[in-house]
């Protein structure tokens, strides 16, 4: 079955405003359907959930008085359990990645001791890490290469040793779009220390299909919101034995109301598939089709703008760059040399195509960006047509 971009584009109400939207890794586009949802289950929220009678294997627990809100924050869990491949016993629902990052580091403090240490990324943006590195545990970072913007994994035989209680990454770059090699880096820390690995996978699950178990990592973290979703996030754990180690405060209020928008996303993705299977199997089906979509849009993408002579992309273009040949997910930074990124956005903005601009931070100065004036980031969208990347280009090259 092919990918249907049409009928995908007209789940989003959003695009009918004229605009188009390249800023996914800012802002997600929220399909109708998860709209709607999320509106009637503020109306259920506080009410009580009907009784079922027990009347065969799969009908639920006779609970009188229970509200429907509970029952929301239940079908959330098990949503992002067939998003990831988990199970819902597995999953810990949290407001934000923030708030659940936090909690985490609490709950992780019988680990955390100042003779232990933690392996951070310098590839992870600083707001997410930050609760690791204030735990009192000794720091170490690794470092990615600035050509590439990639995450070389033999770095980790150095950086983990038998004090490491943490190695936390994100499996793709939120604006570089580089992936990490998440199963190589869990081989090297599981050779040399019982540290639990934690990934950031808000940037890799709306492009490919998430499996907790295919990675092997620990901790798996997803923000909701980053797939089209309510601001809603998720940390699967690898078993539920790990909660008997950490102090009792990893739970982190969500409001049950966003929770029932959670999944509708999910059966959305799901719904992309033919008919047939769990939830799951379909998943699986859709998210290839729009995975291998997605991708040749972004190699064309990268083609596009990569043949423009004074444009450059961070980790591509360039003499350290590897010429598109890591694996990325679909998203970029490019720059115009000889013209700065906020007129770059602008004339972006003017022709209706909707950007940001690369955020400062060390990382992207140590790649050079300043010299050239700053850059600006687009990511693909489930329903971005070829269309918009030729409309992209033509403004681009306009300044180019």
């Amino acid at each position: 079955m092919a990918y249907d971009v049409a009928r995908v584009r007209g789940q989003y109400v959003s695009l009918g405003d004229g605009w188009t939207y390249l800023n996914a890794h800012q802002c997600a586009q929220i399909p109708e359907r998860v709209s709607a949802a999320v509106s009637r289950s503020f109306r259920l929220a506080t009410s009580v959930a009907e009784v079922e009678k027990s009347s065969g294997s799969h009908s639920r627990p006779h609970e009188p008085g229970r509200l429907e809100g509970d029952s929301l924050l239940d079908a959330a869990r098990t949503a992002v359990a067939d998003l990831c491949g988990a199970t819902p016993d597995r999953v810990v629902l949290g407001p934000s990645l923030h708030a659940l990052y936090i909690s985490l580091a609490r709950a992780m403090r019988p680990l955390l001791r100042n003779t232990s240490s933690v392996v951070l990324s310098d590839l992870d943006q600083p707001a997410l890490t930050a609760p690791f590195a204030e735990v009192g545990a000794r720091v170490r970072r690794a470092q990615p290469d600035l050509g590439t913007g990639t995450l070389p994994a033999s770095q980790y035989t150095g950086l983990v040793d038998g004090s490491t209680r943490l190695v936390a990454l994100s499996a793709a770059q939120y604006h570089l779009g580089t992936v990490a090699p998440v199963a190589e880096i869990v081989e090297h820390t599981r050779a040399r220390s019982r540290a639990w690995v934690l990934v950031d996978a808000s940037a890799y699950a709306p492009y490919r299909l998430l499996d907790v178990d295919e990675w092997d990592a620990d901790i798996v973290a997803v923000d909701v919101s980053a797939l089209g979703g309510p601001q809603v996030a998720a940390l699967v754990f690898r078993d539920t034995a790990m909660f008997r180690r950490m102090d009792p405060v990893l739970e982190t209020p969500v409001a049950p109301a966003l929770a029932g928008g959670v999944p509708t996303l999910v059966d959305l993705i799901a719904d992309q598939a033919e008919p047939g299977g769990t939830r799951r199997t379909r998943l699986q089906r859709a998210m290839r089709e729009m995975s291998g979509y997605l991708q040749e849009l972004s190699d064309e993408l990268r083609l596009f703008l990569g043949a423009l002579p004074t444009v450059h992309i961070l980790g591509v273009t360039g003499e350290a760059g590897d010429g598109g040949e890591s694996d990325r997910v679909p998203r970029l930074s490019f720059a115009v040399r000889g013209v700065p990124a906020e007129t770059v956005h602008q004339r972006l903005l003017d022709n209706g195509l909707v950007t940001t601009i690369l955020p400062s931070a060390q990382l992207y100065t140590d790649m050079g960006i300043d010299e050239v004036g700053g850059a600006v980031t687009i990511s693909l969208s489930p329903f971005t047509a070829r269309y918009d990347l030729e409309h992209l280009t033509r403004v681009v090259a306009s300044l180019a």
